[in-house]
C-alpha cells in the first residue's frame, strides 16, 4: 500500500451502503424462509456461536433480539462441542451461527451439535458454500464479494443487517423492516462525517476505554478490538454501567475515552457516565447528545433505536482506517494476524 493508494480496509467501507443494498436485494428469500422456521419453531431461546467480529455482531443481535421479541439470547462456547464433547438440550431454541469465512472447526461443530441436539439452525456467512453453512438447516449468504484486508468491517455490517432483517421478518415488525431497508443510505451518510478531533487525540495514545449500552455496547467491543488491530492501541470496551464498578479508578486526567451514545433508552445514563469521567479529568468524545467537558462527534440522527449503532459503526470504521495509517500502521496487514482464523 502506497500512501497514494486507498487501503483494501478504505475501499470495502466505502462498499457498505452498495452491499448492503445487494444483500437486501437478493437474500429476501432466505431471509423470509429462516424467519418462517423460527415463527414455526416459536423458540423460548436463542444461542448464538461466533468469535471475533462475528461475536461483536452475535451481542448486537442479542440485544435485537431480547428488546424487540423478548426471547433471551445466550452465546455458547464452540469448545462444548469441539474440545469437551457436551451435547445441548437445545429443543424450542434457535441457534445461530456468524462467520465471515464459515471454517473454523469449532463454530461448524457447534452448529451441527446444536442441530442434533434440536435447534433451528442458522448460518451467516459470506461463503455460501463453506462448511458452517452446510451444517446449519438455512444460511444467510452476505453477498459482500472478496474482503480482503484482515480487519473485518463490510461483513461485520452485513453480519448485523442479516440478523435484523430476520427478526424485522420473524417479529412481522413493520417499523424495523422499513428502518433495515433504509440502511444503505443511512450508511452513505456516515461515511461522510468527520471524526477528525478524535484522530487528532488519540494519534499518539498508548490506551483508551470504549464505552456503550445496548447495541451500542456490541459497537464498542467492535470498536476496541479495531483499535488493538489496526492501529496497535490498547482500547478496553465496558458497558456504561459496569465501566464504574471498578474500572474508572483508573481514568484520570487526559485518558481518552470514546462514548458511543445513540438515540434510545439508554441515552441519558450513558451521558451521565460519561460527564463522570469528564469530571475526573479524562478527554472524553460523545455521540448523541452534548455532554458538559466533552467533544461531541457527529453521527446521524433519527434512526431506528435498533439499527443506530450499526450506522455509527461505519463512521467509526472511516475513521479507524485513518487513524491507523496516521499512526504508521497498514490496516489491511495487522500484525501476526491472518484473515481466516481456524480454531479447534
Amino acid at each position: 500500500m502506497t500512501q497514494e493508494s486507498p487501503s483494501f480496509m478504505a475501499l470495502e467501507v466505502a462498499e457498505i451502503p452498495a452491499v448492503t443494498r445487494r444483500f437486501l436485494d437478493l437474500s429476501a428469500v432466505a431471509v423470509a424462509d429462516a424467519a418462517a422456521a423460527l415463527r414455526a419453531a416459536d423458540p423460548a431461546l436463542i444461542v448464538t456461536v461466533a468469535r471475533g467480529s462475528s461475536d461483536h455482531a452475535a451481542t448486537y443481535l442479542k440485544y435485537a433480539v431480547e428488546l424487540l421479541a423478548g426471547i433471551p439470547v445466550a452465546s455458547v462456547g464452540p469448545s462444548v462441542a469441539s474440545i469437551y464433547r457436551r451435547p445441548l438440550r437445545l429443543h424450542r431454541a434457535g441457534c445461530v451461527g456468524i462467520s465471515q469465512s464459515g471454517q473454523s472447526p469449532d463454530i461448524v461443530e457447534m452448529l451441527g451439535a446444536a442441530r442434533a441436539g434440536g435447534a433451528v439452525t442458522l448460518a451467516i456467512t459470506n461463503h455460501a458454500d463453506s462448511p458452517m453453512a452446510g451444517a446449519a438447516a438455512h444460511c444467510l449468504a452476505l453477498q459482500a464479494g472478496q474482503e480482503a484486508s484482515v480487519a473485518a468491517t463490510k461483513t461485520f455490517v452485513l453480519s448485523v443487517v442479516a440478523g435484523l432483517a430476520l427478526l424485522a421478518e420473524w417479529q412481522n415488525d413493520a417499523a424495523l423492516r422499513a428502518a433495515v431497508g433504509a440502511m444503505p443510505k443511512a450508511f452513505a451518510e456516515a461515511l461522510t462525517l468527520d471524526w477528525s478531533p478524535l484522530a487528532a487525540r488519540l494519534a499518539h495514545a498508548q490506551s483508551m476505554f470504549v464505552l456503550g449500552r445496548g447495541p451500542a455496547f456490541a459497537i464498542a467491543n467492535e470498536a476496541a478490538l479495531k483499535f488493538k488491530e489496526t492501529c496497535g492501541l490498547h482500547a478496553e470496551s465496558y458497558s456504561a454501567a459496569e465501566v464504574l464498578h471498578g474500572p474508572s479508578a483508573i481514568v484520570q486526567g487526559g485518558f481518552p475515552v470514546l462514548a458511543l451514545g445513540v438515540e434510545d433508552a439508554a441515552l441519558p445514563r450513558l451521558v451521565e457516565t460519561a460527564a463522570r469521567l469528564a469530571g475526573q479529568g479524562a478527554d472524553v468524545f460523545v455521540t448523541g447528545a452534548e455532554v458538559a467537558g466533552a467533544t461531541r462527534l457527529p453521527a446521524i440522527t433519527g434512526l431506528h433505536p435498533l439499527c443506530a449503532p450499526l450506522v455509527l459503526a461505519v463512521s467509526f470504521y472511516s475513521f479507524v482506517e485513518g487513524l491507523a495509517r496516521r499512526r504508521g500502521f497498514d490496516p489491511d496487514i495487522p500484525p501476526y494476524l491472518r484473515k481466516v482464523t481456524e480454531t479447534v
